[in-house]
């Protein structure tokens, strides 16, 4: 049994540098400006090693215990990520994330879309905060409302 999970996890990091490689080679022929690629930790030095021998600029932010997302591409598109911060992707603002998703090349209108929902949604939670004031406390009224 353990030596076909040695085969599995051997099959799946060689798939996951024939996938770096490739994305590589995108990059290099100018296919796409930034790319993200999400690996376990185990393949980290690997990864590294391979994009300096390219001479490939990169940026590697932690998205879990075992898996990092590797940020490779034009050095500009690296500085912006490096300016926006070493923060998991689902903490990114809606501009944050809407940024990163058109540096990547997604789809524009997607993104739009992608935008205005989550932009609604944090405005939503933020507009229907309330406090309830106990009277004992504020003053000798009931409880009053205040909606933010």
């Amino acid at each position: 049994m353990k030596k076909v999970s040695d085969d599995f996890l051997n099959s799946y990091m060689r798939g996951n540098m024939q996938v770096l490689r490739h994305h590589i080679y995108e990059y290099q022929k100018g296919l796409r400006h930034l790319i993200l690629h999400t690996s376990t930790t185990d393949l980290e030095n690997e990864i590294t090693d391979l994009l300096e021998k390219k001479n490939v600029n990169y940026h590697i932010q932690k998205a879990s215990d075992k898996k990092i997302n590797v940020f490779f591409g034009d050095r500009r598109c690296i500085s912006v990520l490096k300016k926006i911060g070493n923060k998991s992707l689902s903490d990114y603002t809606p501009e944050e994330d809407f940024i990163l998703g058109t540096m990547l090349g997604y789809d524009r209108i997607q993104q739009c879309d992608r935008y205005l929902k989550r932009k609604s949604k944090s405005q939503s939670q933020s507009a229907g905060v309330y406090f309830t004031c106990d009277h004992r406390h504020v003053s000798a009224s009931c409880q009053q409302e205040i909606q933010i």
